[in-house]
């Protein structure tokens, strides 16, 4: 559910603002605030606004550092729609969650409506699967979504902690529906030692998924069909091409890309893994980094003594994500300093319970 409350001012005399106008009103305006707001800044997020955040991060460890921060009343979420989402299901009592620009969604989490995920699993129930199914789902998903996974129980997982994620539920039932990314649930079956042809697509669009009833019996992971945008134009070709260009290039890519991508490089890791592994690194080591391009080029200006580079050369844009400018954040900074808290997200209650039970279940994971 979203509240948006009226303003005085409209959001659309600040987009005709230039961004480099903004800097002093978006620093006094935060200064006004004080602790009463939290700016969060997704780690794909524009330097023009993540300047800003308090917090620097991706959505479960901001998420927790908002819903932890003491006097805070307002979470500034500059992220994505999923990611405001998963801030209301963690947030403390009294805080309310905003995203500046309601416009910023998640193309992936999309691809997984919960109207099919429940298609798909009254089909599955029919073949006699249900009973020994675990729903799984990335934290890059809706809130319903989650929900749906706590209600059946299941859990939530992220990039870094898939893995455990897998393990844990192939402990509790003979398979895992995966949602919604197909990339990151193959990448993490495989790694768990599950082959290639246990892991069919669910195609939410094709009749009974677009595979044979026998399909599924024999499956050990079922995967949604989504993916990220940006991992996906990832391509082997261009692990090959970076290695040409770069002798000595080490490739670490994120395990929402392709399968066959991973299987090239020399590391895979969750964003704040790639951020580790290239930080750690040796002044002078080269890195090829198959991921969001605002992070990578963020990297290479904070690490001069390295070369660090995009795998892609054309870059890949988190669009959605870029939807959030300065403009947004200092319409929604200033609206706060009137006393209107305008594009307030709140999860409905019964779904909230059930996400906040997902997502119990995937911190109680070892």
């Amino acid at each position: 559910m979203i509240e948006t409350t009226g303003s005085t001012c409209p959001l659309d005399h600040y987009l005709a603002m230039p961004d480099t106008s903004l800097d002093e009103r978006l620093a006094a305006a935060k200064g006004e605030l004080g602790r009463r707001a939290v700016v969060l800044g997704h780690h794909y997020q524009r330097d023009e606004v993540v300047k800003f955040a308090d917090y620097r991060g991706d959505s479960l460890k901001l998420s927790q550092l908002a819903a932890s921060r003491e006097g805070a009343e307002f979470i500034v979420f500059c992220g994505v729609h999923f990611m405001a989402e998963s801030a209301d299901i963690l947030r403390r009592d009294g805080q309310r969650v905003i995203l500046p620009d309601l416009s910023a969604g998640c193309s992936m989490a999309d691809m997984a409506d919960i109207g099919q995920v429940e298609d798909c699993w009254e089909a599955l129930e029919g073949l006699g699967l249900a009973d020994g199914l675990i729903p799984v789902t990335y934290m890059n998903s809706a809130a319903a979504i989650k929900a749906f996974c706590g209600q059946h129980g299941g859990t939530v997982c992220t990039s870094s902690n898939a893995g455990a994620a897998f393990r844990w539920a192939l402990e509790r039932g003979q398979r895992i529906l995966f949602l919604p990314d197909q990339h990151l649930g193959r990448n993490t079956g495989y790694a768990v030692g599950i082959p290639l042809a246990d892991m069919p697509v669910w195609d939410p669009f094709a009749p009974m998924g677009g595979n044979a009833a026998d399909r599924y019996s024999t499956a050990r992971v079922i995967l949604w069909k989504g993916h990220c945008s940006v991992h996906m134009r990832f391509l082997p070709e261009h692990v090959d091409r970076a290695r040409e260009l770069y002798p000595g290039v080490r490739v670490i890519v994120h395990p929402e890309c392709r399968w066959e991508v991973v299987q090239k490089a020399d590391a895979v890791g969750s964003t704040e893994g790639i951020i580790r592994e290239v930080v750690g690194a040796s002044a002078g080591t080269a890195w090829a980094v198959g991921t969001e391009i605002h992070l990578v080029n963020r990297l290479a200006r904070e690490h001069p003594d390295r070369f660090i580079t995009s795998l892609d050369s054309s870059g890949c844009l988190c669009t959605t994500m870029y939807r959030i400018s300065p403009q947004h954040l200092l319409w929604t900074l200033e609206n706060l300093l009137e006393g209107r808290a305008v594009n307030v997200i709140r999860v409905d209650d019964q779904v909230r319970d059930w996400a906040r039970v997902a997502l119990d279940r995937m911190l109680s994971i070892q």
